[in-house]
């Protein structure tokens, strides 16, 4: 394939899935990384993680629960109280050296930490945790993790999340998670003092 039509495909690939590894555009497009890499830097196409990062900076709300760096993998949306996303890939790190498969604790980390991050209070934490493994996940795959705040009791007590756990359209791993909240009587006071003046 003509060089110039390679990069047209390769910047369709992106726009479309804006998650897209550097491995998997080797697949799409039959060439070696070093190719991939070499077209995403004529393009000016950053790589993945500098990717999620513009995309997170422009479109998710803060973590409030817990610092971001203590989140397992990279949060690319986020709606307190409501939903999120984030994305982890299974590395050297995270497998069994033996097979090339995930410790099951990490996928549950990146699951249990965005049911904890997308609570919107100042302590949240997980009471208790319903799952289930679908299947096993491998080095190299990308985990995509998407939680939805099913109810809230009041400004103070518990909330439920369920996390759904994503390899490309296969689920993977899911989870009711309820979620203890508290809500800090500064914070509060700060929210209807600001609330007051606008």
């Amino acid at each position: 394939m003509p060089k110039k039509e390679r990069q047209q495909q390769l910047l369709q690939i992106i726009e479309d899935n804006p998650f897209v590894t550097d491995r998997e555009l080797t697949r799409q497009l039959k060439v070696s990384i070093q190719t991939i890499r070499l077209d995403r830097m004529e393009l000016g196409i950053p790589e993945l993680r500098e990717r999620m990062k513009q995309m997170a900076e422009h479109s998710y709300d803060q973590v409030r629960s817990l610092p971001v760096d203590e989140v397992i993998g990279d949060i690319v949306d986020l709606q307190l109280d409501k939903s999120g996303i984030s994305i982890f890939e299974i590395r050297e790190e995270h497998v069994f050296s033996r097979n090339g498969i995930a410790r099951g604790h990490y996928v549950f980390a990146q699951a249990n930490s965005l049911a904890v991050a997308v609570i919107n209070a100042e302590i949240a934490l997980t009471a208790s945790a319903d799952i289930r493994f679908v299947r096993m996940v491998r080095l190299g795959e990308k985990c995509i993790s998407k939680a939805y705040v099913r109810s809230l009791a009041g400004r103070r007590g518990k909330a439920e999340v369920d996390v759904f756990t994503y390899v490309g359209e296969e689920m993977v791993f899911q989870g009711h998670f309820v979620v203890y909240r508290s809500v800090s009587e500064e914070y509060s006071e700060g929210v209807s003092r600001s609330a007051d003046r606008h």
